[in-house]
């Protein structure tokens, strides 16, 4: 399928990725989702670690909020934060609920060493860097997830894990997705003028978006883990 339009900063970014991009979107562990192969013992350490996980990325939206200049920077950042917070929260734990795993169980889950590398450096980005950096921190996860759901809509030939699909496929989150790649290219242009890809800046933050993505892929490895895959 061709991707999702999500707005032209995004794009520049995504390809600039490169082969990282597709080592993120279309991993093993992405793969697994669609065809229905994929050990649900993985599927749910990744549920308690995206979790936590989660938990530390609406703080970074949060962060991103204060840092907005304007009331709708402010506004899609809270519409996001929302999002993860009362959609994205609730699926995990609905779904870890139906394997007798707890949201006390889910708070208390011990914190894998790549949970905390990518969420720190998100968090990072936000406290040393400005409202740029933080969204190029940011958009590989809200963003490629939401690639990833519309792409598995159409490509899922199993129903194993179509709530977890449906989700990010759902017409609301592709709807986040894209507020948030249009909140991205208005805040390139208001900080940095029309021309922002011919400034310093731009090399750095593609950067940071690069990095996100490797570290997208090391936590669909993590995930893995949990089915005692190396």
């Amino acid at each position: 399928m061709i991707a999702p339009d999500y707005g032209h900063a995004f794009g520049l970014w995504r390809a600039q990725a490169g082969e990282m991009w597709d080592a993120y979107t279309r991993h093993e562990f992405v793969s697994g989702l669609g065809d229905g192969t994929l050990p649900r013992a993985a599927f749910l350490h990744y549920l308690v670690q995206d979790y936590i996980f989660l938990f530390h990325f609406s703080r970074a939206w949060a962060l991103a909020a204060v840092k907005a200049d304007t009331p709708d920077e402010m506004r899609v950042a809270a519409t996001t934060l929302d999002a993860l917070v009362n959609h994205e929260l609730p699926l995990h734990i609905g779904i870890c609920a139906e394997e007798a795993i707890d949201e006390a169980a889910l708070i208390a889950a011990r914190e894998e060493a790549e949970n905390i590398a990518y969420t720190r450096y998100v968090l990072d980005a936000g406290f040393s860097g400005d409202f740029l950096d933080v969204l190029a921190a940011l958009a590989p996860c809200v963003i490629g997830y939401g690639e990833i759901g519309a792409r598995l809509a159409g490509e899922a030939t199993s129903d194993a894990y179509r709530p977890w699909i449906d989700t990010y496929a759902d017409p609301a989150y592709q709807t986040v997705c894209a507020d948030v790649g249009a909140l991205i290219d208005s805040a390139l242009a208001r900080r940095l003028g029309e021309n922002w890809r011919e400034t310093p800046r731009a090399t750095a933050l593609a950067h940071r978006f690069a990095t996100a993505t490797r570290l997208e892929v090391d936590f669909w490895s993590m995930g893995l883990r949990g089915a005692g895959t190396p």
